[in-house]
C-alpha cells in the first residue's frame, strides 16, 4: 500500500480532471480524493496498491483531454487508512 499526494498546475480546472480522476481512481480500486484550489491547481491523494497509485500519478501528468498540464508536484507519504471509495471534493 501506498499514498501519493499530488499538486497539478497549467489549465487544469472547468476541464473535468476531477471527474476523470475520480473515475480512474475508482475503476484501479484507489482510494481517496480531489479537489479544485483556489490558486487554479487541482490536488489529488491517491492511496493503494503501488501500480494503481503510480498509473494515477502518470495520468496527472496528462491529465483529461482539454487540459493543459504545467506542472506535477507529488509527495510520496505513508499510507493514512483513507476511507473506502474515492470522493471529489
Amino acid at each position: 500500500m501506498t499514498r501519493a499526494r499530488v499538486l497539478v498546475s497549467g489549465l487544469v480546472q472547468g476541464v473535468f480532471f476531477r471527474h476523470e480522476a475520480a473515475t480512474r481512481a475508482r475503476a484501479r480500486g484507489v482510494r481517496g480524493w480531489v479537489r479544485n484550489l483556489t490558486d487554479g491547481r487541482v490536488e489529488a491523494v491517491f492511496e493503494g496498491d503501488e501500480d494503481g497509485v503510480r498509473a494515477l500519478v502518470d495520468w496527472c501528468r496528462a491529465g483529461p483531454r482539454g487540459a493543459r498540464v504545467e506542472g506535477v508536484s507529488v509527495d510520496w507519504e505513508s499510507p493514512s487508512g483513507e476511507p473506502e471509495g474515492f470522493r471529489v471534493r
